[in-house]
C-alpha cells in the first residue's frame, strides 16, 4: 500500500472493526472472560439497530423505533471507540488507515464490518425507493413504508423480489411476502392481488428440507415463483420493473413487469476496504478458516459475521455462535494455546411464514439440520413466533450485547 495514505500513528492491542451485532457482542463476551483487556473498537455510525425485527415491522408486528439505540449506549464501557471508517488494511504490518486520517497499529485483529447494501447496482432505485409502492426490509427508514403500502394495497400486481447470494438473513425476501399475503388473506384483498416472487436462485430456499412446508405456504397465498429472475432497473413513477432472465440453456433476456408495489431485496456485497485487501478471497469476502474463524494467511486475525467467506447462513443466529468461537480462540492464540473450538456452520433462519407462526430453520454446513429444540422443525409453531418476536428482541439487547451467551455451545477441537 502507498505510504503516503498514512497519517500520525496510534496503536492498540486488540482491534475490532464494525460495531454492529459481531462487533459489540464479541467486545463483551472478551471482555467478559477478562476485564483488562486492552480493546478498540473501529465503527463509523453513531446508532445501533437489531435488523433482524425489520421483517416484523414490514408485516406489521413490530415498532420500528425499538430496532434502534444510541451506539454509545451498548458500546461496552472499557472498549475504547474510535468513531470513524477504515479505508485500508495494511496486514503485513498490522495496521490500519483511518477516515479521520490517523493509522492504527494492532496486535490482533478482528474483522466483522458486515457486508454493503448495494442499492445502486439496480438503477433508478435509489430514486425511488421510499415512493411510488418501492420499499424494502432491508432498510430502517423503509420498513415502516412496507407495512402502510400493504394495508393500503386492495388490488393489483405485487412483486417481491431476491437477489443472488449471498446476502444477509437469506429468508427475509420470502418473509416480508408470507406477512404481506398473510394480511391480505385476513382482510379479503388476496383474491385479487397477483403476488410473483422473482428469484436470481433456483431454490425457494436453501436446505431441501424446508422447501415442501415453505411450498404450502406458497401455494395457500396462490404466489407465483419465477426462478433465475435479477432485478436489474426500477422505473418507479412508471411502476415497471425490469428483470434479467436466464433460460435452461444460460441465455439471459431483460423482461419487463409492472406493479403496483414493489419490494426490493438489494445486491450484498463485501465493503470496498475488505475486497481491495490482503485479508480478501478472490469473490471479496473475508478469508477464514471455517471453522476456527482464524485467517489462514495472517494468524493474528479472525473474522466473524456476515463479512467471512464461510458457506453459513449470515443471520444474527450465526453470529451468536461465532462470537463464542473466535472469543475462546483468540484469547487462546493469545496465550500461545492451540484454538479450542470449532463452529459447525450454525445459523438460523425463523421463517415468518404468517402473522404468529414461525417455522424454525436451524441447519450447519452443508444443510446438516441442528435444532435447538426437539421438536419437528419443518412444522409452523406460535411458540417459535414468541421466541422470534419477544424473546429474542429482549435477549439481543439485554443478553448478548452485554456478553450473556445462551444456548451457544460449540464442539471443542478433537
Amino acid at each position: 500500500m502507498n505510504d503516503q495514505h498514512w497519517g500520525p500513528s496510534i496503536s492498540a492491542d486488540i482491534v475490532v472493526i464494525g460495531g454492529g451485532t459481531a462487533g459489540i457482542g464479541l467486545v463483551a463476551s472478551l471482555l467478559k472472560r477478562d476485564p483488562h483487556l486492552n480493546i478498540t473498537v473501529v465503527e463509523p455510525g453513531a446508532q445501533h439497530f437489531y435488523q433482524p425485527a425489520w421483517t416484523l415491522v414490514g408485516g406489521g408486528a413490530f415498532d420500528v423505533k425499538h430496532t434502534v439505540r444510541p451506539m454509545k449506549s451498548v458500546m461496552p464501557r472499557q472498549a475504547n471507540w474510535i468513531q470513524a471508517s477504515v479505508n485500508g488494511i495494511d496486514a503485513d504490518n498490522h495496521r490500519l488507515s483511518l477516515s479521520d486520517q490517523r493509522t492504527l497499529s494492532y496486535q490482533n485483529l478482528i474483522v466483522c464490518p458486515g457486508l454493503r447494501l448495494a442499492w445502486e447496482k439496480i438503477e433508478g432505485l435509489q430514486d425511488t425507493l421510499g415512493q411510488h409502492g418501492v420499499t424494502s426490509n432491508y432498510s430502517f427508514q423503509h420498513a415502516p413504508y412496507t407495512w402502510e403500502q400493504v394495508q393500503k394495497l386492495r388490488g393489483g400486481k405485487v412483486l417481491f423480489t431476491q437477489p443472488a447470494m449471498p446476502i444477509k438473513c437469506a429468508g427475509a425476501p420470502q418473509k416480508a411476502l408470507y406477512l404481506s399475503c398473510d394480511h391480505w388473506r385476513k382482510t379479503g384483498a388476496l383474491n385479487k392481488i397477483d403476488v410473483e416472487f422473482n428469484l436470481a436462485g433456483a431454490a425457494l430456499f436453501g436446505v431441501a428440507t424446508f422447501v415442501p412446508p415453505l411450498m404450502k405456504y406458497i401455494e395457500k397465498y396462490n404466489a407465483r415463483l419465477a426462478f433465475n429472475s435479477n432485478l436489474v432497473k426500477v422505473d418507479g413513477p412508471g411502476k415497471t420493473a425490469w428483470f434479467e432472465i436466464k433460460d435452461a440453456e444460460g441465455n439471459v433476456s431483460r423482461v419487463a413487469k409492472t406493479f403496483d408495489l414493489l419490494h426490493v431485496v438489494p445486491p450484498q456485497v463485501s465493503p470496498d476496504f475488505i475486497a481491495q485487501s490482503p485479508l480478501a478471497d478472490a469473490a471479496g469476502w473475508c478469508e477464514v478458516n471455517p471453522h476456527s474463524l482464524q485467517h489462514p494467511r495472517y494468524p493474528n486475525v479472525f473474522a466473524l459475521g456476515d463479512i467471512c467467506n464461510t458457506t453459513n447462513a449470515k443471520t444474527a443466529a450465526a453470529v451468536r455462535k461465532q462470537i463464542v468461537v473466535v472469543a475462546q480462540n483468540l484469547l487462546a492464540l493469545r496465550q500461545q494455546q492451540p484454538l479450542p473450538l470449532k463452529y459447525d456452520g450454525y445459523g438460523s433462519c425463523p421463517l415468518t411464514v404468517e402473522k404468529g407462526k414461525v417455522i424454525l430453520a436451524e441447519f450447519g454446513y452443508a444443510g446438516k439440520l441442528l435444532p435447538t429444540f426437539p421438536l419437528d422443525p419443518t412444522k409452523a409453531r406460535r411458540s417459535a413466533w414468541w421466541l422470534k418476536a419477544t424473546l429474542l428482541p429482549w435477549f439481543y439487547w439485554n443478553g448478548m450485547l452485554k456478553g450473556r451467551e445462551w444456548l451457544t455451545r460449540s464442539s471443542r477441537v478433537d
